[in-house]
């Protein structure tokens, strides 16, 4: 294991701090300037600008750990980073139990961002988790006006309510949310590229705010559509960089996790609004929305912006606090802050010879528009989202029975959330391809076994066996289906480059957004001419492409440093699959998870 010794002069002895890179563990040794020759047992020999100067070492109990030790063969010369006499930081040189020269060192390990795997400490980890936390708290507070109007209609049908409504008002009331989200999307984009991400988020809380307020106090229809619209635009804007934010504050080992987890919160928003609709009136359930907000706006104030944006606008002493709180080590702070640096100084470098429209036409970040976008439209035609808007209209047709609106609700609800927690977790553990095409897979089958079982019983006089059986089907879907939903913000997140990574993702947030809203309000329009089956016919189609492209296409991004997803799409091939395989991935066996995972993208020559 790779150790990194720091040393700070003061008075009296100089204390020596060793710091193992597994865990960026702390040891703390007392250096004695005057001790004698370098051959004596338990000696540690250290080069410091030519000054030889030996440090007595200590055993670690925890025998786990890399020990610097006396030992009984002569130990590798290990490449550290030390302070300096002056105070400043300096590559040197350690060997143990004296030895001869200093040897010839791999300084890759150092000055390669790509020879460098990223893990935080314990603390580390817990930092990025309280962030995760903060905006899991907002990704409910978005969820609940999804799921609002599952709530608020029935009530205003009621003849007894003073703002009753028709079906024609029901069905703005309805789609006027959908139709504002991609206002809020597009410019969210512009907003977070040039405040922030934090900024951006807590900017997006005062509308979603107010329209709650707008919905508890409304006096009138008007008062209820502009409620609606405002938490629409609101939903909009926090979408892109709340992904964004988790994507650039993750280690790569937790990112798809953490990145996932907002899915899980948005399902438990929209259960929730579902629960508090069944027992209260929709005011009141209109001034219980205005609590997440509140308390997410509480939490995003004490978390720090990214390292990325500080970075790449020359903030480097927030951004280095910022990465030492977020990994809980400062040596791999320093490491990780300068490969940001490095990086955007190359960028500005190419953006000074290049026009935007040479910026947003280059091919690296074409590759990646092209599997989001087309990944976006097989998802929406797959099915995803149309089920959950229309699952009693589709389960009534397919079992010939009612069933009570709100039980339906509830129940593809709850199902979505569990299997969103399952696929969460499944992130963490899996490879990202094997994942998502797994999941197109079985949606795909369960939507053909649906569409062939309405086209038996298609002629057959209906029972009520017909609408359990459909139900189940249902849910399976769903459950399979779900790993698509998650995949649009960890492709928005991991795949797009960091110099454009906000302006994009607003914009394909509102492509995506407007697409939705075009495929939901003429579903039942396809319905018509394509009958439920057909339909289901289309989901099952649409899946299969789904993983067929993301098979052809989709990089493994499980275990990858965002940097190193940027330098995959600069390579010339197109398709995953035809990629130019590194040493490393040609050592182990093709179509293993450990060739998929956790190999970096590019190829490292050490010495």
């Amino acid at each position: 294991k790779q150790c990194i010794i720091r040393s700070r002069r003061c008075f009296g002895p100089p204390r020596v701090h060793v710091y193992f890179e597994d865990a960026c563990t702390r040891h703390t040794l007392d250096a004695d300037q005057t001790r004698g020759p370098t051959d004596k047992p338990n000696k540690l020999k250290y080069l410091n600008g030519g000054d030889n100067s030996n440090a007595t070492t200590t055993e670690f109990e925890n025998s786990t750990r890399p020990l610097l030790r006396n030992g009984d063969c002569n130990l590798p010369v290990q490449t550290v980073i030390a302070d300096s006499s002056n105070g400043g930081n300096q590559l040197m040189t350690v060997y143990l139990n004296g030895g001869t020269a200093p040897q010839e060192v791999d300084k890759k390990i150092d000055d390669d961002p790509s020879g460098h795997e990223i893990n935080s400490n314990a603390r580390g980890v817990f930092h990025q988790i309280l962030v995760t936390g903060a905006v899991l708290l907002l990704a409910a507070a978005c969820g609940m006006p999804i799921g609002y109007s599952a709530v608020l209609l029935p009530q205003l049908y009621n003849m007894s309510e003073p703002l009753v409504i028709d079906i024609e008002m029901g069905s703005w009331i309805a789609s006027v949310h959908s139709l504002a989200t991609p206002i809020g999307s597009f410019a969210s984009g512009p907003i977070m590229d040039h405040w922030g991400r934090k900024p951006a988020l807590l900017a997006a809380i005062v509308p979603l705010f107010s329209g709650w307020i707008f919905l508890a106090t409304a006096s009138s229809h008007f008062l209820i559509l502009v409620g609606r619209v405002v938490a629409g635009i609101s939903v909009g804007l926090i979408a892109a960089p709340a992904q964004v934010l988790l994507a650039e504050i993750a280690e790569p080992r937790l990112r798809g996790l953490l990145i996932g987890a907002p899915f899980v919160s948005y399902s438990m928003g929209i259960l929730l609004v579902y629960a508090l609709g069944s027992y209260f009136h929709w005011r009141h359930v209109a001034w219980a929305g205005t609590i997440l907000p509140l308390f997410s706006f509480v939490a995003i104030m004490f978390m720090p912006e990214t390292p990325v944006f500080l970075a790449r606008n020359n903030q480097l002493k927030k951004a280095s606090r910022a990465l030492t709180w977020l990994r809980g080590c400062p040596i791999q702070a320093k490491r990780e802050l300068q490969q940001l640096v490095d990086r955007s100084k190359t960028e500005s470098e190419e953006s000074a010879n290049q026009s935007l429209w040479q910026t947003l036409t280059k091919v690296s970040l074409i590759k990646p528009l092209i599997i989001i976008n087309g990944f976006h439209i097989l998802q929406i035609l797959s099915g995803t989202y149309l089920v959950v808007f229309y699952a009693v209209d589709i389960i009534s047709d397919m079992g010939g029975s009612d069933i009570n609106s709100l039980q339906a609700a509830v129940l593809t609800a709850a199902v979505r959330l569990a299997f969103t927690f399952l696929y969460c977790f499944l992130l963490l553990m899996m490879p990202r391809r094997m994942m998502v095409i797994g999941s197109g897979i079985g949606s795909g089958i369960s939507c053909l076994a649906i569409a062939i079982f309405m086209y038996i019983r298609l002629d057959a006089v209906k029972t009520p066996m017909d609408t359990y059986i459909s139900a189940v089907f249902i849910l399976i879907y769903i459950g399979t289906n779900t790993g698509f939903m998650t995949m649009p913000g960890i492709m928005i997140g991991e795949l797009l480059p960091a110099k454009i990574r906000g302006r994009i993702a607003g914009n394909l947030f509102t492509i995506f957004n407007l697409l939705l809203f075009g495929v939901a309000k003429g579903f039942l329009y396809a319905k018509q001419i394509f009958k439920t089956q057909g339909l289901f016919l289309i989901f099952g189609i649409a899946s299969f492409g789904a993983s067929l492209l993301l098979y052809l296409m989709l990089p493994e991004t499980k275990g990858r440093t965002l940097h190193d997803i940027e330098d995959y799409f600069q390579r010339p091939n197109w398709l995953w699959i035809t990629r130019k395989r590194t040493a490393e991935e040609e050592r182990r066996p093709k179509g293993s998870a450990e060739a998929e995972e956790g190999v970096p993208l590019k190829t490292v020559v050490r010495t």
